[in-house]
């Protein structure tokens, strides 16, 4: 007999449209996708440390960079995707299809999610296979509830049982026992392709980080900081999306080359939506920006606070935005390398996104009052370049091909 699922979490956001961990679900009732065996050099997130040892493993977190340390976790995703066929299964698709009913119910649920608070993104997805789109419909609501559970209205009331109780489930959905409609859409993702769950777990696991380290003040100290933070929100969704988007046969770079483009565009993404949404995040009593950087630049918290515009503000964006873009530019490097079906949406999500931070400096700066908007039109225009530049042939083989003739 398969054990009980766990219980779903207590917290509620009171007066809003709660999604996920926050959203009251009926248990599914569904047949579940049949549980996996764990891919070769599957690997677990370590039971916790005892308490005497809490200040031994922070210190060591620390001595080491973040971008290390993702570096690190990008590596062993490319070994795993290189061992892994990219389907999984294939032969119990048909099975599955037997009882979509509830699962064509669940996937709707995570597109009308994705729609609402990803409305670029969810751009991006209507130009994917339909099946690939459900997917990463799917991966983008987990990691969505799991972001809830730190940046949500309840973060400061999430206790450590409910974030135990959350990656728990997280593994009983890669065991095939979702507990709703919306873990029954995830675990037939990670069923069709070969979607990790360390990725998955490093997402659900940036909650007891942040409790642990103090983050849930939502003040950034450094760089360093902000970029474990985006990775966390956004990076462990490029990397847990590749599997779905799949890898050109002619491509001829390695695994790690895909899986470091997906990762930028992640975080370009994050720090993008960072970048826009200033004001926003400052009448929350939040800044997501990196405080030794404000510093440098002779601003402050107070200045983030009052959205104050100055030549000193304008001269700290454009370094803010100079970065993003170099994200973007090595997000290419990855894009090119992906299946043909799924270029033209990855490449479509890139411009697009892109086209926010030319809304910034469009505003003069003033990511305080003005909302980085792009009009329909430009994003109109921007899907036949996307659609042209994901006709070209993966920037391995055309750096092979002037090799060959020069």
């Amino acid at each position: 007999m398969a054990p009980p699922p766990p219980p779903p979490c207590s917290v509620r956001a009171a007066g809003s449209n709660p999604i996920g961990c926050l959203e009251v679900a009926e248990p599914w009732s569904g047949a579940a996708p049949p549980a996996l065996p764990p891919l070769p050099g599957h690997l677990h997130v370590a039971a916790p440390a005892a308490e005497d040892d809490d200040d031994a493993l922070a210190a060591a977190a620390a001595a080491v960079p973040s971008e290390q340390r993702v570096h690190d976790v990008v590596l062993k995703q490319a070994a795993l995707a290189a061992a892994a066929p990219e389907m999984r299964r294939p032969a119990q698709l048909a099975e599955r299809e037997r009882v979509a009913g509830g699962l064509n119910a669940a996937f709707d649920r995570c597109g009308e999610v994705c729609k609402e608070y990803a409305k670029t993104f969810y751009l991006a997805t209507q130009l994917m296979t339909p099946e690939r789109r459900r997917a990463i419909w799917a991966i983008y609501v987990w990691c969505r509830r799991t972001d809830e559970l730190v940046d949500g209205p309840n973060a400061s009331h999430m206790s450590a049982l409910a974030l135990d109780r959350w990656e728990s489930r997280l593994d009983d959905i890669f065991a095939g026992r979702p507990y709703d409609m919306l873990d029954a859409a995830l675990s037939h993702t990670v069923a069709t392709f070969p979607v990790d769950i360390q990725a998955s777990t490093t997402n659900t696991m940036k909650s007891q980080e942040y409790s642990q380290y103090g983050y849930i003040s939502f003040i950034i100290m450094s760089f360093d900081e902000l970029y474990l933070y985006c990775y966390y929100v956004a990076g462990t969704v490029g990397l847990m999306t590749v599997p779905v988007m799949g890898i050109s046969p002619d491509s001829r770079a390695n695994t790690e080359t895909v899986y470091k483009g997906a990762l930028a565009l992640g975080l370009a993404n994050q720090l993008t939506n960072i970048l826009r949404d200033v004001g926003e995040d400052a009448r929350r009593g939040r800044i997501y920006l990196p405080m030794d950087e404000l510093e440098m630049a002779g601003l402050s918290e107070d200045d983030i606070f009052d959205g104050r515009v100055t030549d000193r503000w304008r001269c700290f964006m454009r370094d803010q935005i100079t970065r993003a873009r170099a994200f973007f530019r090595q997000a290419e490097e990855g894009a090119s390398e992906l299946n043909q079906e799924s270029r033209w949406p990855v490449w479509a999500s890139l411009l697009l996104y892109r086209q926010i931070l030319d809304e910034i400096e469009a505003n003069d700066y003033n990511n305080f009052t003005k909302r980085a908007y792009v009009p329909k039109a430009k994003k109109i225009v921007a899907l036949p370049k996307a659609y042209y530049r994901s006709l070209m042939l993966p920037s391995s083989v055309r750096h092979c091909s002037s090799l060959t003739s020069s």
